[in-house]
């Protein structure tokens, strides 16, 4: 599959020196990069989201379930 993608001056510049450096194609530096974002943590949530604990002083959600009303239609549509 084939894809155009534009990109700033300076990144372009940065990709062409690094295909010097690596002696690797500039498809090949940015399959990896892709296949590297695809693949990395951006699929998850950050470890301060995962280990948050709450705060002490706030109610818990629950707490107010019984508060909570029925929807009345989607407010979008």
């Amino acid at each position: 599959m084939n894809f155009n993608i534009y990109l700033d001056d300076e990144t372009a510049r940065q990709l062409q020196q690094e295909t010097q450096n690596s002696h690797l194609s500039r498809n090949a530096i940015i399959r990896e990069a892709i296949n590297s974002w695809l693949n990395s943590k951006h699929k998850q949530w950050p470890e301060e989201i995962l280990n948050y604990q709450g705060e002490k002083d706030f109610p818990a959600f629950e707490s107010y379930r019984e508060e909570l009303t029925d929807i009345k239609g989607d407010p979008f549509l």
